[in-house]
């Protein structure tokens, strides 16, 4: 395959970027390659067409059932809800762990937006929390630290003693699909009375010791967004052990409406966000896959980790140590010293063709929290400057050179 030259004048972050783009192209072959795409090789089509041919289309039909019944079997939960996304997911889990308006519910900073949105959703007020080096996710130690200077319990409730409102639940997010330290997170939850919601948008096939994520806390919510490892076109899921929870769940996402052969009651404020059936069909074709898909991007993160082994000052994140990651996105990470190459990387292997991004923008700098409670946010503000997300597609292992 060809490599990207460097012309007389470069100037020594050009230099280091075009070495990334070479990197990157060692190990998925030529351009282009967008971040990440779906991949459909299964029953898609068929399963489709049974749908139309039936006519249930919307809200009703076989493969909703079906879907949230091999989303349940496959996580190790025993009952999933089928939503419209993930955020709508996150949204109804909040409401279900009892969260109000005027609590504070501590998230990470460093998230999609969607995260802190569902928060809102909710008329509550999100909380944001520092993430660790060795997960990208919400670090429990340095939560612990926090929540003993600035909370207080009372009457079994966890008081913010500078807002003087209710902490009621905690949302840890795993980033890019890699598990968080949940032992840590549970014990802080258990030990300040907080509500764990999992928000497990990014990590279907995710596992933390042998246990699949989103199936630690109160809840879990998963998404089927068309750049998620599988998808619905638009999608998403609450996992929970709790009949319960599902039951309620399942009552408020199709608009409270009370089951009667004709008559339309409705007993609470309710949501249409129902999960359609042409949706679900899609979802079980793709989860049929999905062990291929896992298998095909352990490679690609395999082939990465080998192409940018010698790129100084930089490496390719991998898993912690105790979890089995489903690598939704590929991470090259940079070491603090050179965390000024981040814009020249994304110059360079965007120009080059291949799709490549910075990690969100984080939470407390967005417009609409910038006024929300947070801890000091050191790493946050760290890696915001030294992540790059690389075309991460199932398919894209194959192509490079072996």
């Amino acid at each position: 395959m060809n490599s990207v030259l460097p012309s007389a004048s470069v100037t020594a972050e050009q230099l280091t970027a075009l070495e990334v783009v070479n990197a990157i192209a060692r190990a998925i072959g030529e351009a282009p390659a967008v971040l990440h795409e779906p991949q459909f090789a299964g029953n898609e089509w068929e399963y489709l067409k049974e749908c139309l041919d039936s006519t249930f289309v919307s809200s009703v039909g076989k493969f909703v059932d079906r879907f949230e019944k091999d989303l349940a079997d496959y996580t190790g939960a025993r009952y999933s809800v089928a939503v419209v996304n993930g955020t709508a997911a996150l949204h109804i889990a909040l409401k279900l762990a009892g969260v109000q308006a005027g609590d504070e519910v501590l998230t990470p900073a460093l998230t999609f937006v969607a995260t802190a949105n569902a928060v809102s959703y909710c008329n509550a007020i999100p909380h944001f929390v520092d993430c660790e080096e060795a997960t990208l996710g919400m670090s429990a130690v340095a939560l612990r630290e926090y929540l003993q200077s600035v909370a207080e319990l009372h009457h079994g409730v966890c008081i913010n003693r500078q807002s003087g409102r209710p902490i009621r639940a905690i949302v840890p997010m795993h980033t890019f699909g890699h598990p968080v330290d949940l032992d840590g997170l549970m014990a802080v939850a258990h030990d300040f009375k907080l509500v764990m919601v999992e928000d497990a948008a990014e990590s279907l096939g995710s596992f933390y010791h042998g246990r699949h994520t989103g199936t630690f806390g109160r809840m879990g919510t998963l998404s089927f967004n068309g750049n998620k490892t599988i998808t619905t076109g638009g999608g998403g899921a609450i996992i929970t052990d709790d009949e319960s929870l599902a039951r309620h769940g399942k009552h408020l996402t199709t608009t409270a409406k009370l089951p009667h052969r004709w008559a339309y009651e409705h007993d609470q404020i309710g949501y249409n966000y129902r999960m359609p059936n042409l949706n679900a069909a899609l979802g079980c074709a793709q989860l049929e896959q999905l062990p291929g898909m896992l298998s095909a991007k352990r490679q690609l993160f395999d082939a990465y980790r080998k192409a940018c082994a010698d790129l100084p000052g930089m490496h390719i994140v991998r898993e912690p140590a105790y979890s089995q990651s489903n690598f939704w996105l590929q991470t090259l990470k940079l070491e603090r010293e050179n965390m000024a190459l981040r814009d020249a990387i994304l110059e360079a292997t965007n120009a080059a063709g291949y799709m490549t991004r910075p990690i969100w923008r984080p939470m407390h700098k967005l417009q609409p929290y910038v006024g929300c409670p947070r801890m000091e946010l050191t790493v946050t503000s760290s890696l915001e400057q030294r992540l790059i997300n690389l075309p991460s597609s199932s398919g894209l292992g194959a192509r490079g050179a072996r």
